[in-house]
């Protein structure tokens, strides 16, 4: 079975190449931090700022755009968020101005979250099935784009290359998509009936699935991207890890993610995408659970190795959780897709602003130990959301 219709291809394509490029620019500024604070001489203060700043804008983004889709169609808004994608990459980190960059990374957030949303409303509207097999598809090239940023920029600097180079390469990459997507139709998309209607916004707010999608995401992204932002002290702390092998568990656990996000909608397909959302989630928890227990044991050869499967298994749990999510509340509200997503996207938006300072408060005051147990309950939580969601939305 085709991942979408044959008139949907090139489209497809090319919000791949979006998605890539989307993943690069989520993960570059925190790879080129060390070289922002030394070559800019900004305090953690600054540099957290500029970072929140691109954060808040980012998941309050993502709602309005559901609403700006139902306006002007998805076409414009996704060309908005590539105009302020060119414009905050090429000037960013020009020059060391913490307010300047702060409003360029305003920028960047609003422009990513035009995008994530316009993507993500897209696919759903290409993928008549209910497999989610586009949407996991194309989310595995977000995870791909998050993976080469650092990589790109590690070549750079081994080179002895500007690492703001990376910053103008994704700008002019983003301008070349900006072309194409301006000679491509969205029209055959569609729009959402239901945001025209009084009757279509009151069913939309009361029915609890459209609550749940928030509140699920929230907790999936902090995981996720809690343990990718912690694994790696994580593994110093605990098994007395150099900091080059701390880094390469941030790899292995995005392997596991990648594996998984194009591993799962190429091999299975199956029609009980409810069992493999929980299964996953279960394996993520599981995973997230035995690897913080592992951190509590007497440091040795087996427990390391067990600990580095576990990193694994986590990305692999984590992969599909995100997209099924997206796809599940997109085709319970069929008539408000894009204010649906768009509200559930927020929630994750929200999740990776506010978990990396309850995990700072946790592990200043217990400890790194405890603080990374925290994720382990949070899993829970995401597995009996995900469970009651697969339950709301039962033959969707």
């Amino acid at each position: 079975m085709a991942l979408v219709e044959s008139r949907f291809r090139r489209l497809y394509a090319v919000l791949f190449s979006i998605f890539v490029l989307f993943g690069i620019s989520m993960t570059i500024i925190g790879a080129t931090l060390p070289k922002i604070l030394t070559d800019f001489g900004w305090s953690y203060t600054s540099a957290g700022a500029v970072i929140a700043a691109g954060a808040v804008s980012y998941f309050a983004a993502t709602y309005g755009a559901g609403f700006l889709i139902s306006a002007i169609g998805a076409k414009p808004t996704m060309l908005i968020g590539l105009v302020l994608e060119v414009l905050g990459l090429l000037f960013f980190a020009k020059s060391p101005s913490v307010l300047i960059n702060l409003l360029l990374n305003t920028g960047i957030g609003v422009g990513q979250g035009f995008l994530e949303l316009t993507v993500n409303w897209s696919t759903l509207r290409m993928e008549k099935s209910s497999h989610g097999r586009a949407m996991n598809l194309m989310h595995g090239a977000f995870a791909a784009g998050a993976f080469i940023g650092p990589f790109v920029i590690g070549i750079l600097m081994q080179q002895h290359l500007s690492w703001t180079l990376v910053y103008r390469l994704i700008a002019v990459l983003f301008a070349g998509i900006f072309v194409l997507i301006t000679s491509l139709s969205f029209s055959s998309l569609g729009k959402d009936p239901g945001h025209n209607t009084t009757s279509g916004r009151r069913d939309l707010l009361k029915h609890p699935a459209y609550w749940l999608g928030f509140f699920t995401l929230l907790l999936y992204v902090g995981v996720e991207l809690g343990i990718s932002n912690w694994i790696a002290e994580y593994f110093v702390v605990t098994y007395k890890a150099s900091p080059a092998s701390g880094s390469f568990m941030v790899s292995l656990f995005w392997v596991g993610l990648l594996a998984g996000r194009f591993g799962v909608p190429l091999l299975y397909r199956g029609n009980r995408q409810g069992f493999v959302l929980v299964f996953m989630s279960l394996l993520m928890s599981l995973s997230v659970i035995l690897l913080s227990a592992l951190g509590f044991a007497a440091p040795n050869g087996l427990t390391l190795h067990l600990a580095r499967g576990l990193a694994f298994l986590a990305g692999l749990g984590c992969s599909i959780i995100y997209p099924m999510v997206v796809t599940r509340i997109g085709a319970a509200f069929p008539d408000t897709q894009s204010e649906a997503v768009a509200f559930s996207t927020m929630g994750g938006g929200v999740g990776a602003f506010a978990f990396p300072f309850l995990m700072a408060a946790l592990s200043s005051a217990f400890g790194i130990r405890l603080g990374f147990a925290s994720y382990g309950l949070f899993s829970l939580a995401v597995v009996a959301s995900n469970i009651t969601l697969v339950r709301l939305t039962l033959g969707k």
